[in-house]
């Protein structure tokens, strides 16, 4: 017998751009970026909301490819949302579009749309050929500042969230800050809940701006907006690039943080509770875990809170109080799903302090009853402290 190692080490460049006006012929971004890869041809995929919102960008892209030297393929619209992420049919759509535009490993595939669009065209784009050039134009808050950075890409299947999916890093992320602020107000301000996160779990000072912007913020001021947006998506590539297991090979998933019981929410609900108001009630379900089980100070929940009432981001819903036959509540369900997502032993990120999380490998199911039971009270109060 013999048994021979080879190490294959791969570099990927993971670029994310910030801009305005993407498709305007005075805009060079998009165009340098084509041009160095090189590519052949380029096919763009558009969430219908976005469509709908812009009427006239289907004009503007194909007036912006008219002067490029590269085989544009047309522009081809798709549900968006929670739908295109919940049937498989749409990414053999997205397959059958790649297919008949003849896109190849040297072309591109641009996909317009919030994070659910950018999750199943992405996890499309990485399957075809083993792996179509992805460019990502992200027009959500949660997918500018957190998903659309990210190198994750997948659809839900068998009742649990991104079960089926790919670690692929997209060839640019473009941020074009003119999407931003075309969405309604509900989904601005929900978004900023990642930006909160990231700050809770890597950077106490992007936190205390947080604070101290909070007016604005909660007013969805156009350049404050812009500046949370771009500095919590740079905390959260950089993480990725830079934080040691890019594609999750071992258990922590930092910037999963209050997400255990965000995703069992979104599947228990069939997916009308959205992922960013979940990610904000099980923010505030951890946050006030990790002070109840002595991890963290009690200030730390009181400036948390702050916070989440200050942008008007719930922090309770009813299917929190969902219970199984057993009278077990069902979210609870979440941990184990957590778990297997990843494989070995349970870990989930609490918070020690702003910008100092902690490992732990048991959560103690009553004390979340607990603390389930004072998200309630407090919603109920909408109070704190």
């Amino acid at each position: 017998m013999s048994r021979h190692d080879f190490q294959i080490p791969v570099t990927f460049k993971h670029r994310v751009v910030f801009t305005r006006n993407a498709f305007s012929p005075e805009n060079p971004e998009l165009a340098t970026i084509l041009r160095e890869g090189g590519g052949r041809r380029v096919l763009v995929l558009v969430d219908e909301a976005v469509a709908t919102a812009w009427p006239h960008l289907a004009a503007e892209i194909a007036g912006y490819f008219k002067n490029l030297d590269i085989d544009f393929r047309g522009i081809q619209i798709l549900p968006g949302g929670e739908p295109i992420k919940a049937d498989e049919q749409w990414v053999r759509e997205v397959w059958k579009l790649i297919d008949s535009s003849h896109l190849d490993r040297h072309s591109y595939a641009l996909a317009i749309g919030g994070g659910a669009f950018l999750d199943a065209v992405g996890f499309a784009a990485s399957t075809a050929h083993r792996g179509v050039r992805l460019v990502r134009f992200p027009t959500t808050t949660l997918s500018q500042d957190d998903s659309g950075v990210g190198v994750k890409c997948a659809i839900n299947a068998f009742g649990k969230k991104n079960w089926i999916g790919a670690f692929a890093v997209p060839f640019a992320v473009i941020n074009d800050f003119c999407f931003l602020h075309s969405q309604d107000e509900e989904t601005r301000r929900a978004g900023l809940i990642e930006a909160v996160k990231v700050a809770l779990v890597k950077d106490a000072k992007f936190f205390e701006w947080i604070e101290h912007n909070l007016t604005p913020l909660s007013l969805l001021e156009p350049a404050v907006l812009e500046e949370c947006v771009e500095q919590s998506a740079l905390l959260h590539a950089r993480h990725i690039a830079a934080g040691g297991d890019p594609f999750e090979a071992g258990s922590s998933r930092p910037l999963d943080f209050g997400h255990w019981a965000a995703h069992k929410m979104e599947a228990l609900t069939s997916y009308h509770l959205f992922h960013a108001p979940a990610v904000a009630v099980g923010l505030a379900l951890d946050t006030l875990y990790s002070v109840r089980a002595g991890l963290a100070p009690a200030s730390l929940a009181e400036r948390v809170f702050r916070v989440l009432a200050g942008l008007r981001l719930a922090t309770y819903h009813p299917a929190l109080d969902w219970l199984d036959e057993s009278g077990r509540r069902r979210v609870l369900d979440g941990l184990d799903e957590f778990r297997e997502h990843l494989g070995g032993e349970l870990t989930v990120l609490m918070l020690q302090d702003i910008g100092v999380g902690v490992d732990v490998h048991r959560i103690d199911s009553v004390l979340v009853g607990a603390c389930i039971d004072e998200l309630r009270t407090l919603w109920q109060s909408r109070s704190f402290g």
